[in-house]
């Protein structure tokens, strides 16, 4: 399969890889010839990149790193515990969350377990997803990086534990944001970005008065937007002022915010949104958990095509764990010309460089189906 762009797919292409909603439904089937108007529907689902069948990169696989019907589960989790929050009252919400931590509690040991059973990076592509609602699926998401970051820092099981809940629950402050700003296409005025920043003090002074939440899990609601220069909110924290949690929460939430689709810009794809850690390190983001982030998570999709510094091109065959930037590549192309596939391993091709990437589909090979 290879990863490309929907908007250079041509009708007649071949879907490569199932598309889901958040609550586990298949949307569209493995196999089915892509028309038109599905490609149009998908367009506006927010579905920019999708897997396509092709005949040079038939034995390549997309693998999520947790089971589809477990990511189904953990949002509908995440989805009935907010809307719970959003309906009710502060006595009421303490409950709901006091009664949603024990399963969410649950759900980390599972996400922990299959992180530590996993021989591969993680990998958690949300463009092939369709999501019903962004928060739902950000918390999970986040969630997951922060454990892989938490795991890369050898933090304890009862670190983990307290950083896996904090994330899942460091957005339930956007419960008091209106939907209407939340789903704002265009720019936010000022006083809606005002709106949209309380969303870290009031996810604070909800969870810290619930007896069986941690206060530090409170406090990674509240610090998750704190940037190691004090440009961040809602406090203007700076360095050791923020906890490390705040760090790791700070880098998680904004790869998963630049890597998925919002109503007002397209996803970037994973080696994008690390630019934009990179170019925050040492002073929005922590340089230790950025390189333990990057250590952790695939930056290059599998199905990827990609050109390297000695002008050939294929696509990301495998990865290498540990090593995000030198995966493994299927040569396709040298010197503008096709030539039979062959595979090199840039963790021991030291000379050569990942120096850009394709998504489009050509007509040729959509041809070929």
């Amino acid at each position: 399969m290879r990863l490309v762009a929907t908007a250079s797919v041509e009708e007649g292409t071949i879907l490569a890889k199932v598309i889901y909603n958040d609550k586990g439904q298949v949307l569209l089937h493995e196999g089915v010839s892509l028309t038109e108007r599905v490609l149009t529907r998908l367009k506006e689902f927010g579905i920019h990149y999708i897997y396509v069948k092709d005949p040079d990169t038939e034995d390549i696989y997309y693998k999520s790193s947790i089971p589809d019907s477990l990511r189904a589960e953990a949002i509908a989790a995440i989805e009935l515990t907010f809307k719970q929050v959003q309906s009710d009252n502060k006595i009421s919400n303490s409950f709901t969350i006091e009664k949603a931590s024990r399963k969410f509690k649950d759900i980390i040991r599972i996400l922990m377990t299959e992180l530590n059973q996993s021989k591969d990076l993680l990998n958690l592509l949300s463009n092939v997803f369709v999501h019903d609602n962004y928060i739902f699926s950000h918390s999970l998401n986040v969630t997951m990086y922060a454990l892989a970051i938490g795991m890369e820092l050898k933090l304890s099981q009862k670190e983990l534990e307290s950083l896996g809940l904090g994330a899942i629950l460091h957005d339930v402050g956007k419960m008091n944001t209106p939907h209407k700003i939340l789903t704002k296409p265009g720019r936010l005025t000022e006083p809606e970005f005002k709106k949209v920043k309380e969303h870290a003090e009031d996810g604070f002074n909800l969870l810290r008065n619930i007896i069986t939440i941690p206060l530090l899990v409170a406090h990674c609601a509240y610090q998750h937007h704190e940037r190691l220069d004090g440009s961040g909110y809602p406090r203007g924290l700076k360095g050791k002022e923020i906890h490390d949690f705040g760090k790791i929460l700070g880098v998680a939430d904004v790869f998963d915010a630049v890597t998925s689709n919002r109503v007002y810009r397209q996803a970037m794809l994973p080696h994008e949104g690390l630019e934009i850690l990179y170019a925050g390190s040492g002073t929005q983001f922590d340089t230790a958990v950025v390189d333990a982030f990057r250590r952790s998570v695939v930056i290059y999709p599998v199905g990827l095509t990609v050109e390297l510094n000695d002008g050939r091109k294929g696509v990301i065959s495998g990865q290498n764990k540990g090593l995000s930037e030198r995966p493994i590549i299927r040569i396709l192309e040298e010197a503008g010309s096709r030539v039979n596939p062959y595979e090199i391993d840039l963790k021991t091709n030291l000379s050569l460089m990942i120096t850009g990437c394709d998504t489009t589909f050509k007509h040729q090979m959509a041809n070929n189906f």
